[in-house]
Formats: C-alpha cells, structure tokens, sequence
C-alpha cells in the first residue's frame, strides 16, 4: 500500500473523519456481540471499511499478502457484522459481530486466550507497573492508586 489510500466508495463524511497510519490503514477490533469478548485485531482501509458497512461481513486488509480478505471466505469461520463503531479519535474500528467458529488463524477462538500476562478477576486488586523499577505494586481496586502510595 502506499501513503495515499486507493479510491473507495466509502462515504466521504466517514472518510473525512477517520485517522490512518501511514500505510492508510486503521486497526480493527473484532468483539462478539452478544458476549463483549474481544476476538481479534486486523487492518482495514477505506475500501475495507467499506466492504464491511455494505456486505454484512468483515473485510480486512492482509498487510502480509497485501490484498483483500473476507473473514470465512477460507476457512468458514465468518464474522456476521452486527455493528460498527470508531472509538473517540476516529483512529480505531471496533466491529461487533457474530462469530461463526473460530476467530484466530490457529483455531482458537479468540487470539487473545493463549498468552494471559496478567489476570485478576477474582482478586479485585489491579496491577500497575512501576516504571522505575520494573516492580508491579497492586493498586487500591476501588481508587486506581498503587498501595504503597497510599
């Protein structure tokens, strides 16, 4: 790709609106619907964008094979668009949708189940890492502050 994005039919006033890399892409997320649980990240540019708005179906840009990709076209596991959002500055596309299968190229259901750095639920204490010395204080659950700077 290059700097300027390839003419597309995307509505104008949405174009206008959204921030791009350099390569004219912006990041996709993909969230179930119904469930909130994120599945997957992937780039889209305006023609995607667009493709994804009127076909129902996510479309993505592959930065590796540099061409279009339907989410099911191959591997049967579609993304049923269900919404569409940009986040507050216009430089991230969440997309809702109904996963038919799995979302990640492994298999799995979501890329985001196999590589847990950090997980809290149960205890209602959140890490904050400490920049200065690498060390990740529990913070106060209900205040955001770390408890030593309590």
């Amino acid at each position: 790709m290059t700097s300027t994005p390839p003419p597309s039919a995307l509505d104008p006033r949405i174009a206008a609106r959204l921030k791009r890399s350099p390569d004219g892409l912006v990041p996709a997320i993909a969230q179930q619907y119904d469930t909130g649980e994120v599945l997957m990240l992937g780039w889209m540019d305006d023609e995607a964008l667009h493709r994804t708005l009127t076909t129902g179906r996510c479309t993505y840009w592959s930065r590796s094979r540099r061409e279009y990709w339907v989410k099911g076209d191959t591997s049967g596991h579609f993304q049923w668009v269900r919404s569409v959002a940009l986040d507050c500055d216009a430089d991230t596309v969440l997309v809702k949708v109904d996963q038919v299968g799995a979302a990640c190229h492994t298999g799995a259901r979501t890329c985001f189940d196999a590589d847990v750095l950090v997980e809290n639920a149960d205890s209602g204490d959140v890490p904050v890492a400490d920049a200065d010395s690498g060390d990740v204080p529990v913070a106060d659950a209900d205040s955001g502050v770390p408890a030593d700077d309590q």
